[in-house]
């Protein structure tokens, strides 16, 4: 008898299509367009010409934020404050050139064009006629007024004024300006030259041709991306917190951190928490925690990250952080040292440890993410949910097949998420669990945050 190839093609191409990780795909597909739609900014909106731009900064954010522009052949001015850093800013941007040569990916010929197209300079004065500044140095507020008072001073009319902070508030660095309008944040993810996302910030004076326009630019360079309302953190990193605090919480209670990246990597995850911490570099989410402290003394934090930090060990620049790394590579080799200390800790909190299982350790990473997002959604941080599920999928290496944390509930069950998040609630460290409210109510009434 026959076989019938196209029905039996046809029955498996329909029952492909209803599964999760179909939906999934069609999800992330349509929110990467969708991305690029602000509810009060028509797309006709008149835009500004981004014909030469500035970078202030030539560490390792800076020198890869200009590679974009030149990428794409727009000239860049690279400032710098003095000449070490501004060598070894260039001579970073060269070897990466050269990586690519190697690889075949770019000529000798391509490799010196792009470089002709950065002019570098210790004077502000290559700020005066640049129609894009981009802010790229240290991630303190007193070091950004500093920078913008003087861009501010000197940059022409209608230059577009941006930051690249990660969690400092937006509204006060316009404030630094005569200028409010013309700022707006650009949060590039490292390395800026590779990671696609691009976190566009919108502080409560950014005019819309301003949006517009680094809409716009974000296209021209090759980024996807997603705007935020100001709070500390915007969407990522301020998710990211909940997300890191849980994977803290959880050493202190049994878990090492081994085990916590292996189980979310798993589930699907490029990298688990305490890897990519390790590569991002420890010190730097500890400069955040220090503001923090500060700012709200009674907050309740896992301090082990802390421990690590005063030890030195910031990760693979130093070759110790979370895990141990041979000289020249980046094997994250599990550490005696770090597993005694969390042991040590855990004993000084009288902390007694348990076996956590690896779901446990999967549901209260992602749920910690879905949760922050569903209070991110509610306060307008982000006007949908499919912007939260692109800033993951495009800047954090959640998994492609999930859709991203908010679609990934939608399909669990918000029902079922907000009863994980209780019983995780009536654990150690239960005060760190507040269910959004938002989350509760489309909960109660079967609905998802994408529908």
């Amino acid at each position: 008898m026959a076989v019938d190839h196209t029905t039996r093609d046809g029955v498996a191409a329909v029952t492909l299509l209803h599964t999760p990780e179909s939906r999934a795909l069609r999800h992330a597909f349509i929110a990467e367009r969708a991305a690029s739609e602000i509810p009060d900014v028509p797309a006709d909106t008149p835009v500004r010409a981004i014909r030469r731009i500035a970078v202030i900064g030539a560490g390792t954010m800076g020198g890869g934020i200009a590679m974009n522009f030149v990428n794409a052949g727009l000239p860049v001015t690279l400032v710098e404050t003095k000449q070490d850093a501004l060598d070894r800013g260039l001579a970073t941007i060269r070897k990466n050139y050269e990586a690519s040569v190697k690889k075949g990916k770019l000529s000798v010929e391509a490799l010196e064009a792009r470089l002709a197209l950065i002019t570098p300079t210790l004077s502000y004065d290559g700020v005066v006629d640049a129609d894009l500044v981009i802010e790229a140095v240290f991630e303190e507020l007193s070091v950004k007024e500093q920078v913008f008072r003087r861009i501010d001073a000197i940059a022409k009319p209608g230059a577009i004024l941006a930051s690249n902070t990660s969690t400092l508030d937006l509204n006060r660095i316009a404030a630094f300006t005569k200028r409010p309008g013309d700022v707006v944040g650009m949060h590039f993810f490292s390395p800026a030259n590779v990671m696609k996302l691009l976190e566009v910030v919108r502080g409560k004076d950014t005019s819309k041709d301003v949006l517009a326009t680094v809409m716009q630019v974000a296209k021209t360079i090759g980024k996807t991306a997603v705007v935020s309302g100001v709070c500390d953190g915007f969407i990522g990193n301020r998710m990211i917190e909940q997300y890191f605090k849980q994977a803290l919480f959880m050493l202190e209670e049994g878990a090492l951190p081994a085990q916590v990246d292996r189980a979310i990597e798993q589930f699907g995850f490029a990298m688990g928490p305490f890897r990519m911490s390790d590569l991002a570099g420890n010190d730097i989410s500890w400069a955040i925690r220090k503001r923090r402290y500060a700012e709200q003394p009674g907050l309740h934090y896992p301090r082990i990250a802390d421990r690590i930090c005063e030890a030195g060990r910031f990760g693979q620049k130093t070759g110790a952080g979370w895990y141990d790394y041979e000289p020249g590579e980046r094997t994250a080799r599990p550490s005696a040292t770090v597993a005694a200390m969390i042991l040590a800790y855990s004993q000084e909190l009288g902390c007694a440890r348990r076996a956590i299982g690896d779901e446990e350790i999967v549901e209260r990473l992602v749920y910690s993410l879905v949760n922050e997002g569903a209070q991110i959604l509610a306060e307008g941080i982000a006007s949908k949910a499919s912007d939260i599920d692109m800033v993951y999928l495009s800047g954090y290496g959640f998994p492609l097949w999930r859709g991203g944390p908010m679609l990934h509930a939608d399909e669990v069950g918000l029902d079922n998420v907000e009863r994980a998040i209780a019983r995780y609630a009536a654990q150690a460290n239960g005060d760190a669990w507040h269910v959004a409210p938002l989350l509760a109510e489309l909960a109660k009434s079967g609905r998802g945050f994408n529908d």
